[in-house]
């Protein structure tokens, strides 16, 4: 577990961009959409452990390199999608370091099970219903 999650943000490089989408005039000349990068092997918080639990639960979303890459458009000041994207990052990390729940085995009920034959008779009822009529 990380020290805090807020120290795996001193690690992250953000980067303003140009947004599509709405924004009216501002929409061509200011760098609004925020994008968030974070180099998953080189990081001085994450152990080794945790570093493989990452690239393997978010792999869909960091590159070859071991970067993981945010972005957020959603709001129309460069602030706002700043704040989305940390937030964002913190979410995932948070999610993906969380420990996962071992299953409990269980049996289905006997109503369930009964149920379960109640549909399967109605449903072979319903299909030799269809065949030809002699």
């Amino acid at each position: 577990m990380p020290a805090t999650y807020e120290e795996l943000l001193s690690e992250a490089t953000l980067k303003a961009t140009r947004s599509g989408g709405k924004g009216g005039q501002n929409v061509n000349k200011v760098a609004t959409r925020v994008e968030l990068y974070f180099d998953v092997m080189n990081s001085g918080f994450l152990d080794e452990e945790q570093k493989i639990i990452i690239l393997r639960k978010l792999d869909g979303r960091i590159s070859d390199a071991g970067i993981l890459r945010i972005t957020s458009s959603e709001d129309r000041s460069q602030l706002g999608n700043k704040e989305n994207v940390k937030t964002k990052f913190l979410e995932l990390v948070r999610k993906a370091l969380a420990p996962v729940k071992a299953r409990k085995k269980t049996k289905p009920s006997k109503e369930s099970k009964a149920e379960r034959l109640k549909d399967k008779k109605l449903l072979s009822e319903k299909k030799k219903m269809r065949g030809r009529i002699e």
